[in-house]
């Protein structure tokens, strides 16, 4: 039976404005990143938009179901959402779809990098509130914690090379032409999305707890 405690739902609450928040705003850099390169198939479908209605609608499950239920069997929470985009363009112009994946990640890591700067002022100049007889967090450090923490694992699980992540893409980055386009006809020939995912989870798991450490270190 799932914790339904006011400060289990609330926790859950602050989690999931800061996970629709931080996904739309991924998703939303994908399709900038694509129509500056001359893919508009994003931006027409919606999804140029911090706005999340047109991503949930887009992904009901990833973006709604999901989160919730994870929230409640973990504490944590995940899901997803995804942009369309052209695969003629991405044919014609491997290396702006390469800057169009890795734009989601970056998104992730600035809310990140804001979120630290925030907590780092709020906490120089005392701005934050402690309740005094439970010692718990206010909802604003709360808040910009858990930004801080979703968007640091967002944006390196997204970075994992692995297909269907935004990794898998974003190594074209590093590719010559012709060898881009052998990568495609692999990466896009198969369908790895589901191995790749276990793979990136397995991988995931052994790297985050020293990309959190190292974070949160650096923040305190």
């Amino acid at each position: 039976m799932p914790d339904l405690s006011p400060e289990t739902l609330a926790l859950g609450f602050i989690w999931y404005v800061a996970f629709l928040f931080s996904t739309t705003c991924h998703e939303a850099a994908h399709a900038l990143v694509a129509k500056l390169g001359g893919d508009s198939t994003a931006a027409l479908g919606g999804q140029l938009s911090l706005n999340p209605i047109p991503h949930i609608r887009r992904a009901p499950f990833g973006m709604v179901v999901i989160p919730i239920l994870s929230f409640f069997v973990s504490g944590g929470m995940i899901g997803w959402a995804s942009a369309p985009y052209d695969p003629l363009w991405e044919r014609r112009h491997p290396r702006r779809s390469a800057w169009m994946a890795l734009a989601g990640p970056a998104a992730n890591f600035t809310l990140m990098l804001l979120a630290a700067l925030a907590l780092r002022i709020g906490r120089s100049y005392h701005l934050f509130s402690i309740d005094p007889l439970t010692g718990k967090p206010g909802i604003a450090l709360t808040g910009l914690f858990v930004i801080f923490s979703l968007n640091l694992l967002l944006g390196t699980f997204n970075l994992i090379p692995v297909p269907p992540l935004d990794g898998s893409t974003g190594i074209m980055i590093f590719m010559t032409e012709e060898q881009a386009q052998r990568y495609l006809d692999w990466i896009r020939g198969s369908s790895y999305a589901m191995a790749g995912l276990l793979v990136g989870l397995v991988i995931f798991r052994q790297i985050f707890p020293i990309v959190e450490r190292t974070a949160l270190r650096i923040l305190f």
